[in-house]
């Protein structure tokens, strides 16, 4: 959970709960990062507890970076956050593709 700045983008390492009981932190988090820089990276490779709220507030920051043209990437989904994925309707790998921006195999 922290910011890194000594990369040329900023990275947000996502908490190891991101469930409900912890959003508002992770939210406060993204919205500081989001306001530092043009371009966010979001490491999700650390994230043990998942659950609606989480995958609306990816969505969103997604969207919200779209909207801006400001790009946001995530990386790393972890397993317990891809599993999420799939009970919230996010089928296949495609979808999720298709909905989140992700940095794969370093692009």
């Amino acid at each position: 959970m922290a910011l890194n700045p000594t990369e040329p983008k900023w990275s947000l390492r996502l908490p190891a709960d991101c469930s409900i009981a912890a959003i508002r932190s992770v939210y406060d988090l993204i919205r500081e990062a989001f306001g530092r820089q043009e371009r966010l990276e979001i490491d999700c490779s650390s994230v043990d507890k998942a659950d609606v709220t989480s995958i609306q507030l990816l969505l969103s920051t997604a969207k919200t970076g779209a909207a801006q043209g400001r790009p946001v990437v995530m990386t790393a989904f972890s397993q317990s956050l891809r599993n999420t994925l799939r009970r919230a309707g996010f089928a296949s790998e495609a979808m999720i593709d298709q909905h989140f921006p992700q940095k794969k195999d370093g692009t």
